[in-house]
């Protein structure tokens, strides 16, 4: 997907602040945001999962 920023771990984390093991947790549930796995074994976000994973938050909380 040419085009579509990709954000690298600690800015997500910033970004929804929560620290790094928090996450991983969230993420063993099943509720964190899709991630990519690179070959050199970095994660990455794509923009577009992110801010559909906020619009989730938000839906379900509502």
């Amino acid at each position: 997907m040419a085009g579509t920023e990709k954000l690298k771990l600690p800015e997500v984390l910033k970004e929804i602040k929560m620290s790094r093991a928090a996450f991983y947790r969230m993420r063993a549930r099943g509720k964190a945001p899709k991630l990519i796995k690179l070959p050199n074994g970095q994660i990455r976000c794509r923009r577009s999962d992110l801010d559909a994973w906020w619009e989730n938050c938000e839906l379900d909380a509502a």
